[in-house]
């Protein structure tokens, strides 16, 4: 891969690691509810999960969705529905760390990590970044690279996010607060819906 390519493809990796999308508004959620280190699994089980999901694109299973678009149909609104299901959770969280007899956990590392499979950005930066920066000429080896280049650069970027939700828990110890950002978390996940129903 020419130097050049592997700059614009971690350019690509960082710019969609850390922008907004299911993944990171989940880490947010997470940080605030739960704090930064009962949510690594969480963050580690995006980060490996979306390199397994990069791999078996580069494999081929893109070209399997292309060829039989009812399979491509039906994880599309599996997705949806399992997304909208996080986005009652979240939003219906009313304290800090589950107290108040709440049965909430944060995600587990094989809940995030299957979450990729259903989620509509992970599968629209997999495909790109394998159509884009793939090369015909040596595709084990770039698919390899691919990998590793978003395994080394979204860690960091969806770290800043449950981070960040980290830092707002003393803010929304009070319970007005952190029902009312919750409810808004919960929306804005359900929100990034948007773009794959259009």
């Amino acid at each position: 891969m020419l130097t050049d390519t592997l700059l614009a493809l971690i350019a690509y990796s960082f710019v969609t690691s850390i922008t907004p999308g299911p993944n990171n508004l989940m880490l947010l959620s997470s940080g605030v509810n739960f704090g930064f280190s009962r949510s690594i699994p969480h963050m580690l089980g995006i980060g490996i999960g979306f390199v397994v999901l990069l791999l078996a694109v580069g494999s081929g299973l893109g070209a399997v969705l292309s060829a039989f678009p009812a399979l491509h149909t039906a994880l599309k609104i599996a997705g949806s529905a399992y997304l909208l299901y996080l986005a009652w959770k979240i939003a219906m969280t009313r304290s800090v760390s589950g107290r108040e007899g709440q049965n909430v956990r944060p995600l587990t590392f094989l809940d995030a990590a299957a979450f990729q499979w259903v989620n509509p950005k992970a599968w629209v930066m997999a495909v790109t970044a394998m159509a884009v920066y793939s090369d015909p000429r040596s595709p084990f080896v770039s698919v390899l690279l691919i990998s590793a280049a978003f395994g080394i650069v979204n860690l960091p970027c969806i770290s800043v996010w449950a981070g960040f939700g980290t830092a707002l828990r003393g803010f929304l110890a009070d319970p007005v607060r952190l029902k009312w950002f919750n409810i808004a978390m919960g929306l804005l996940l359900a929100a990034t819906l948007w773009p794959m129903l259009r």
